[in-house]
Order: structure tokens, then sequence, then C-alpha cells
């Protein structure tokens, strides 16, 4: 994440005066006025965020739809594919996540995160290896004097469901043993439930408690329920300091899928006019091919900007896309299709 944008933290009195362009239509001052700033004392209320997510342009759900599926049809040729895939590469954040992971397991998987391909090193390193707090030390002492980050669940994944002591001390626990970026889970009870402020304050609890760390929002999106609601979750972690929106735990089906996608590019681009500050998307949870990170990958770039086609701001959740990546690229630039058997496991 770009260094200039890591101070700026604005409040929500930002929007005040603004018009920018979202998924629905625009979001004006009107819809966001009278919402307290942030650390200006006064008392975050759920009605006033009412107010202002709810201001927030509805989604067309059938116009997302058709948009995305438009989209994927877009064809890339050889010289753009190879491009696209290595960049693909540098943006996965190489996943494990299961009850029976060990730190053999775990420095099996930094190995790889360094050198994907260790017959090819031109192939580059990915971006983080996301792993549960426990490990978050193993990862560390693997991947010193790596560029790849060490990622770490917390905040009682997957649920959310825990007290916000006991999310704080989650976060303490991942980012004392080294953690670069922290994947936090809002409560969706709350949020849709209408406790607004409980979400918001949880949120900027974690960001304080990250420090240097970046934050990673978890919505879990297969359980907000409506477009709408992901674009007022996306919003609300925003506007409480998130350094990324992502998608989903990868625990629940859906996960990831292009509509939701677009609507939470949409939102950080917005929120980006809105504010000057640059928040970035994580999709997780059923990308497993390169065809599928490549739409990803057209998607950002139609609906963000180029300035999303970053590690820094768009990144991939997977465990076994990876691989897929790897086999596409030999293809590219062998003319051969190299099996599964040719690279290690994820």
């Amino acid at each position: 994440m770009a260094a200039n944008d890591q101070n700026a933290r604005p409040g929500l009195d930002v929007l005040a005066g603004t018009t920018v362009s979202a998924p629905g239509g625009a979001v004006t001052d009107t819809a966001l006025a009278g919402v307290p700033v942030p650390g200006s004392g006064a008392v975050l209320s759920d009605a006033a965020l009412r107010r202002a997510l709810h201001g927030l342009p509805g989604v067309d759900q059938t116009g997302a739809q058709a948009r995305t599926a438009a989209l994927a049809t877009r064809s890339i040729k050889r010289e753009a594919k190879l491009w696209a895939l290595d960049m693909a590469v540098r943006m996965v954040d190489l996943t494990t996540l299961e009850g029976a992971d060990t730190p053999g397991k775990v420095r099996g998987l930094c190995a790889k995160a360094r050198h994907p391909d260790p017959a090819d090193p031109a192939v580059p390193p990915v971006a983080a290896v996301c792993v549960y707090p426990d490990l978050v030390a193993v990862a560390k002492g693997e991947l010193a004097g790596s560029q790849v980050a060490v990622a770490s669940v917390a905040t009682a994944f997957p649920s959310g469901r825990a007290s916000l002591a006991v999310k704080l001390a989650d976060v303490a626990e991942a980012v004392g043993a080294g953690a670069d970026e922290v994947d936090m889970v809002i409560d969706r009870g709350a949020f849709l439930a209408g406790r607004y402020a409980q979400v918001y304050e949880e949120v900027r609890a974690v960001r304080e408690a990250c420090g240097s760390a970046h934050l990673k929002v978890i919505l879990e999106t297969g359980e907000l329920a409506t477009l709408d609601n992901v674009s007022r979750a996306s919003w609300l972690v925003m506007l409480a300091g998130a350094d990324f929106i992502k998608t989903s735990t990868g625990k629940l089906q859906p996960a990831a899928t292009p509509p939701v996608a677009l609507v939470m590019l949409s939102a950080v681009r917005d929120f980006a006019a809105a504010t000057g500050r640059r928040v970035g998307v994580k999709v997780a949870g059923g990308v497993r091919t390169a065809k599928e990170a490549i739409r990803y990958l057209v998607l950002v770039r139609e609906t963000a900007g180029p300035d999303w086609l970053s590690p820094d701001y768009f990144r991939i959740g997977a465990s076994s896309l990876l691989n897929d990546l790897l086999m596409q690229r030999s293809k590219q630039l062998t003319g051969a299709y190299a099996g599964p058997d040719y690279f290690t496991l994820d």
C-alpha cells in the first residue's frame, strides 16, 4: 500500500459538499450530511450512520450482472495475457486457514510464495502469505528478507462473534508476532440488525490496534443478502479506516462473485474521489483458475481504473489458484500445457 495513503484517514465530514459517481447514481452531500466527525468528541449514532448509508444510491442488481457478464467476454492478446498472469501472481495472498495447519505446512507455503516456480526465476513472488495468528511467527521467519508480506486473520475469524476485548487481543497477538497485514471480519449480525455504530467503532478500534500493519476488512458478502448492503458495508468500513475491503472469509458460499466485486470496486473508486484516499479491494473464496483471475483484472481496470491494477490495491485470496496461473504461464511461453505434477502443491 502506498505510503502517502497510509496517514490520511479522513472523517465522515470529508464527504460534505461532494458529488461522486456510484453504482446506482451519485453520492451527494445531502445523503451524507450530519454524520459526526471521528475524533471530534461527537457520538456516532446508528441513526446518523443509517441516514448516511441508506442515502447512498441503490444498486441495480440486473445492471451489475449484465455489466460483469459483458466484461467476462473480453479477449486478451498473448502479450497482454502473459503480463496479466504475472500480475495475478503478484496479487495472490497465498492462504492456509485450516484447523489442521502445522508449522511445516506454513514453511512449505512460504517457500512457494517466495519462489512460485523454482525452475523459472522470472516468476514473481506473491503478495502475501495469510495464516492464523499463532502461525505468524513461523511465516515471518520463513519470509524474512523477501518482498512477501505476512497477513493474519483476526477478530474471531470467521464469525466475528466475540467481544471487542477478545477481538483486540486477537489483533495484538498477530501484530506482536510480526504480521504486516491483518484481515479482520465484521460482525454481520450487528450490521444486518442496523447496529452500524458498533461495526464502525470496532473497525476503528482494530485500525488503531494494527499500528503500521495494513487492515483488510472482510464483509462476508455472502451473508449480506443484497448488493445494496455490500455497498453500505463497503462505505461504512472505509469511513472507519479500512485499508482494504475484502469480499469473504472463504469459509462459506457464495464467496467472491463478479457483481459483488463490481460494487466494491465502484465504492473504492467513489470513495477515493470523495476523500483523496485510495482503498484496496481483495476478492477471496472461489477464485481457482487463471481465467477467473484475469476476468477480475479486467473488472478492476474497467471499474476502478488502472491505478488499482497493483498488489498495493488489489489482491486475490486463494490456495489453489497459484498453480493454475503457473500452468497457464508455462503454456504461454512454451506452447505446451504443463500438468499440475510439474508444480509444487500449494
